[in-house]
């Protein structure tokens, strides 16, 4: 059986804009622009889409690992109402001093969504912004694209759209 192409992406700084005291409740997500049309494109052209994301604002003790599904759910709802979807959410809650594997840059969280969705690293790709995500993807043998405000999102889409040899 074939495995998937998959982008998986950052959530804070990539999907929505990153607040330096957490985004804590759905009422201060903010959904970047064009999210939703440059996870289509993805999709359309074969690709899983999955969030990778430290939540560190769990063990931290600000929110529940129930408000992060809530969050995610919200996500996954914009998304559909605007004719996509992400197909999985994988998320660390431990804080950078847990020394856990699942903490980018540490390629556990990659390691899980490879495994539950049948996912070719070597064929994949990571987008970030922030070393830390590209440090976990080229650990897996992913490749990596560093987003930011002069490389955006719908940049790193179309390099990667540019790249296929399929």
């Amino acid at each position: 059986m074939n495995k998937f192409k998959t982008v998986f992406l950052d959530r804070d700084g990539v999907i929505n804009k990153e607040r330096s005291d957490y985004i804590k409740s759905i009422s201060e997500l903010e959904i970047f622009p064009n999210v939703a049309k440059n996870i289509e494109l993805l999709k359309n052209a074969g690709f899983l889409v999955v969030v990778i994301t430290n939540q560190s604002v769990i063990n931290r003790g600000l929110i529940t690992h129930e408000t992060v599904d809530q969050i995610h759910d919200s996500i996954q709802n914009y998304l559909k109402t605007n004719g996509t979807s992400i197909d999985g959410f994988f998320y660390c809650p431990h804080k950078p001093n847990e020394n856990c594997n699942c903490r980018k840059p540490k390629p556990g969280l990659l390691h899980q969504a490879i495994l539950e969705l049948d996912i070719d690293p070597k064929s994949s790709w990571m987008i970030g912004d922030n070393n830390s995500d590209i440090e976990a993807a080229t650990s897996i043998g992913c490749q990596a694209i560093k987003i930011s405000k002069d490389f955006s999102l719908g940049k790193a889409v179309r390099k990667i759209l540019d790249s296929r040899t399929d």
